[in-house]
């Protein structure tokens, strides 16, 4: 017996850049084995996907929302300005291994709209 998917799940192009900048970084930091740690970040996000098709609000609430600092208001206001575009009330972000992915969230739709590495502070919001 499978467990029936509910929900869409699709990317903007800024998730997709974000990916390509990913790869870059990791090439970057060490060509030798950036395939297969992309590989691996590639592994994660199908798993991601499939919870978020069944389960759309399996991530946690998004932290940066109630940011203090001007810039943090304003990628707060980027974020949720896009969601409402989308038609999607809900901003979460999900904890992969070494990643985070902000998405916008309906019951039956899932965006994702940004990826960011651990060690980074802020997601990236433009193209």
């Amino acid at each position: 017996m499978s467990i029936p998917r509910n929900a869409r799940v699709r990317a903007v192009p800024n998730f997709l850049g974000c990916l390509r900048s990913a790869r870059q970084f990791m090439e970057e930091q060490e060509a030798g084995t950036a395939a297969a740690r992309f590989r691996k970040l590639q592994a994660e996000i199908d798993r991601a996907r499939g919870l978020l098709s069944f389960a759309p609000e399996s991530g946690r609430p998004t932290g940066f929302l109630d940011a203090k600092s001007g810039w943090g208001r304003f990628q707060a206001e980027q974020a949720l300005g896009l969601a409402r575009a989308l038609g999607m009330p809900g901003l979460r972000e999900l904890v992969l291994a070494r990643h985070a992915m902000l998405y916008a969230h309906s019951d039956s739709e899932v965006v994702l709209l940004s990826l960011h590495q651990e060690q980074q502070l802020r997601y990236r919001m433009g193209n």
